[in-house]
């Protein structure tokens, strides 16, 4: 987010907790997996269903097919709302529609225009934990790699990322690449530690006292997946004994494994995004009610606003806790 402290007010109110107090009074079971991620022992579909129960709960009336062709705002300060079903007047009106990511889904820029439509800034927008993509010599040299996985820690402007990383059919993937493609834009350097658990001068100093007349991509072939470690030293390395590696050529072996540049080409975009980065200006919403600050009665919530997440729920835990604030203000 350009506004890095906007989310907090919100986000204090509602913590996971009280998201998981909902859950579990819904008698839905769930196990933390790696990084304090949440996830539904059976179904996530059973999230979505608690909702609907809670909406069913507070009398909320549920409309599909109902798509919104023109907003207006009255000289009372109700809004009108034309639809393909119907008309609607309103006190207060709330945007929760998300942003462009998976338009396969409905994603739309729909929220955006209804901000721009009242006067509010919409920061540019571009897709966010999302696979990179590759091309020319470097998809070649890659592209027969697709299905292999390792762990790395991915580094770009300062930001790192230790996960897994899985080379696809077009450029790379894994949570490691999703979570540093959110900071990543073309021209950026990006490198990679492809052995994030080892020392790895250390390593290769041991390798050279105890196996001297091994080659290293056989021993790259131990700690890396084999036919990527193979690739390695046909483009990257120069494989050899052991023995015959001078001190300054294992330095630099060392360095090239713990700071693997990556050349990427672009991203694959919103259609296999999990957020959209950018997005209503939050200068001009209420942190505490997400209202507007100009239009009274109007409220922007969720991944429509320029707040963006981590991989792992941080941007569910945002949709609830604004949504949280926004109802709140609401309900007075």
């Amino acid at each position: 987010s350009a506004n890095p402290h906007f989310c907090k007010s919100a986000l204090a109110r509602y913590t996971p907790a009280h998201f998981i107090e909902l859950v579990e009074r819904h008698g839905i079971a769930w196990h933390e997996k790696e990084l304090g991620q949440l996830f539904c022992d059976e179904s996530s579909k059973l999230i979505v269903a608690m909702l609907l129960a809670e909406c069913a709960a507070a009398g909320v009336e549920i409309r599909s097919q109902c798509s919104t062709e023109a907003i207006e705002r009255r000289d009372d300060g109700r809004f009108r709302l034309r639809t393909v079903q119907a008309c609607f007047e309103t006190q207060a009106l709330v945007i929760a529609s998300g942003g462009l990511s998976f338009p396969s889904m409905g994603a739309s820029g729909f929220g955006h225009q209804v901000a721009r439509q009242f006067g509010h800034e919409v920061l540019p927008t571009r897709a966010g934990l999302v696979p990179l993509t590759q091309t020319g010599k470097h998809a070649e040299r890659m592209q027969d790699l697709a299905g292999v996985s390792l762990p790395v820690e991915a580094h770009c402007k300062g930001t790192r990322f230790r996960n897994a990383m899985l080379i696809t059919h077009r450029g790379i993937s894994g949570p490691a690449i999703l979570q540093i493609s959110s900071y990543w834009q073309p021209g950026d350097a990006l490198q990679l530690n492809l052995l994030p658990d080892h020392d790895i001068p250390d390593l290769l100093r041991r390798w050279q006292g105890s196996r001297r007349d091994a080659e290293l991509k056989t021993l790259l072939a131990e700690v890396l997946p084999k036919r990527f470690a193979q690739r390695l030293c046909e483009h990257w390395f120069i494989s050899k004994p052991m023995r015959q590696y001078t001190h300054a050529e294992l330095d630099a072996v060392a360095q090239g494994l713990a700071n693997w540049s990556l050349v990427a080409s672009g991203t694959e975009g919103y259609r296999t995004a999990e957020v959209t980065l950018g997005g209503v200006d939050t200068h001009g919403v209420s942190s505490s009610t997400m209202m507007s600050r100009t239009v009274p009665g109007l409220y922007f919530i969720g991944e429509v606003l320029d707040v963006t997440g981590w991989l792992g729920g941080y941007n569910f835990q945002w949709a609830w806790a604004s949504g949280h604030a926004a109802g709140a203000a609401l309900a007075g």
